[in-house]
């Protein structure tokens, strides 16, 4: 695997001013909070699984990471610092079958 050797830069580093959460990402917050099963994590640290399924072949893999991970951590209260293991899969379906799978558990 080639390393190298920068350390990672930051969201809040990369841009300046105040963010402001949107209207579309608290209607996104609301619902996937009200999706999300009762599930017991255990203990940290974590491994985290996400399988987007997306209907546009242009989505960036990463584009729904940190928004997805804000509700888990939300939902179930832990610290997304302690995650120590992302896998992340996009799989490509028709428009209006979009979904989001995932598992996390204690590693």
């Amino acid at each position: 695997m080639p390393k190298i050797n920068i350390k990672a830069l930051s969201i809040n580093a990369a841009f300046q001013g105040r963010r402001f959460k949107t209207p579309a990402y608290n209607k996104y917050q609301v619902a996937v909070l009200s999706m999300l099963p009762k599930i017991e994590i255990g203990k940290a640290p974590y491994e985290l699984h996400i399988d987007f399924g997306l209907s546009n072949k242009l989505n960036d893999i990463d584009n729904g990471i940190k928004n997805f991970t804000d509700c888990l951590v939300k939902k179930y209260g832990f610290d997304d610092r302690d995650i120590y293991y992302l896998t992340v899969t996009k799989t490509i379906v028709k428009k209006g079958f979009e979904y989001i799978d995932f598992q996390i558990k204690s590693m």
